[in-house]
């Protein structure tokens, strides 16, 4: 569905009743964007009272940066708006994952492309999504890549994902029945 639809996004029924929606931000390498998207999701979900029935996690389609921490721009961009990404460390997503996963989100087309390469079943593709699906602002659908763009690319991006984010939240507590407060 197109980031600039009015009508909300569909997500997947939730895989089981008794436990989280979980959910898992997927980039290139889990050091600039999934990491902002996890940081800023996690806090909007705590800020919501739901951090007991949404779990958030991030990671990347490559292996370039296992162990890594986020991108120093990446935890100055976050920083700079009011959230700590200092204690993020890069891991590669698992075709194992989709077993666990409620909701796989893509940063962009080619994440979204590995992500269902690696699918195992169709019920497995049909819970990935691109990010910018729930963005509320005309786009081409992807969060692009800040990595080797100016320092300011950082700000850019993290705005995208925190529209985006906001987005998410309403399409997952409608999912699992909740309300924000």
């Amino acid at each position: 569905m197109p980031s600039h639809s009015s009508s909300p996004v569909t997500l997947p029924v939730k895989r089981s009743d008794s436990e989280p929606f979980r959910l898992s931000f997927v980039c290139t390498g889990n050091i600039c964007r999934s990491p902002m998207a996890d940081v800023v999701f996690r806090r909007m979900v705590r800020e919501a009272g739901l951090d007991d029935r949404i779990a958030v996690r991030s990671s990347g389609t490559g292996s370039w940066h296992l162990g890594e921490g986020a991108d120093p721009r990446t935890v100055a961009a976050l920083k700079v708006r009011g959230f700590d990404g200092s204690s993020h460390i890069a891991a590669q997503f698992a075709a194992d994952e989709f077993a666990e996963l409620d909701l796989i989100l893509a940063l962009d087309r080619s994440h979204l492309a590995a992500l269902r390469a690696l699918a195992p079943d169709d019920s497995a593709t049909e819970r990935i999504r691109l990010l910018r699906d729930f963005d509320p602002k005309p786009g081409d659908g992807e969060v692009p890549d800040p990595y080797y763009g100016e320092d300011a690319r950082f700000g850019e991006v993290l705005a995208m994902i925190e529209r985006s984010c906001a987005g998410l939240l309403t399409a997952v507590t409608h999912t699992i029945g909740a309300s924000v407060r």
